[in-house]
């Protein structure tokens, strides 16, 4: 088995559905995709593309071509936010607001039926991105890559993870209509000592204007946003960027 035949096993296995499932995505047999993990067929082109859809990576990501950054959660100083291949520290502050916002997120909207992984990516982004642009420094300062469906934040499987084992969250595979769906349900509320008045106004906000939209609608909307057009396919999208958005997207009177 080849390195890429395991990596669309191991990714379709994350998600949670079987070879069947993933055939009908693909608009192909179910032994097609039992030869694809095997390492009997080749894997097109236009698999890939329609792979990297499916599992909302990228085509270089997905063929190893760009590895994906280590994340480590440290227990006290800062660290450095790097490129992909590299390493991604996450400090114990940048930890503690992740996690209570991602908590708090969930206890308002996590139990509507279209708020599954991908909206919640989105609706982390546009919080982080808001906020930046609006007060001009970070909130969660997550780093976010451009995948197909949108900003995807890099640091999230791991807080999650780590969410999980500590018994703040619980992850819950679901369908939503056709697609499957991985839901996440807080099992405590949030702490919100650690979040000032206006960084909660913001992501009430946010929750407010964006909560009612699925995936492929909140994906959309991300794509015409400033900072994500103005990113390649698989690259960090740089906070800065806020400062170019269209008067649709901008949190913030220009004068």
């Amino acid at each position: 088995m080849t390195e890429i035949n395991q990596r669309i096993k191991a990714l379709r296995a994350n998600i949670g559905i079987s070879q069947q499932k993933l055939a009908d995505m693909m608009g192909v047999s179910r032994p097609t995709v039992t030869q694809i993990e095997a390492g009997d067929r080749k894997v097109s082109s236009a698999d890939l593309i329609k792979l990297s859809e499916i599992f909302n990576i990228s085509v270089d990501q997905l063929i190893c071509l760009q590895d994906e950054p280590e994340v480590i959660l440290q227990n006290n100083n800062p660290g450095k936010k790097t490129v992909p291949g590299m390493r991604i520290n996450v400090p114990q502050k940048n930890l503690d607001k992740f996690k209570e916002i991602l908590i708090y997120i969930l206890n308002k909207v996590g139990s509507k039926p279209n708020i599954g992984e991908t909206v919640i990516y989105k609706l982390l982004y546009f919080i982080d991105f808001d906020f930046y642009e609006k007060y001009e420094e970070q909130l969660i300062g997550a780093t976010y890559v451009k995948n197909h469906y949108g900003p995807t934040p890099l640091e999230f499987k791991k807080v999650v993870a780590k969410m999980i084992s500590d018994n703040d969250i619980v992850k819950v595979r679901d369908n939503y209509f056709d697609y499957p769906q991985t839901k996440y349900l807080p099992l405590r509320k949030a702490i919100l000592s650690g979040l000032k008045a206006h960084e909660v106004e913001l992501i009430d906000g946010v929750l407010n204007r964006l909560c009612e939209m699925n995936a492929n609608q909140i994906s959309e909307y991300s794509h015409n946003d400033v900072p994500w057009l103005t990113t390649g396919n698989g690259e960090i999208i740089e906070y800065e960027s806020v400062f170019y958005r269209t008067p649709l997207y901008s949190v913030r009177e220009y004068s």
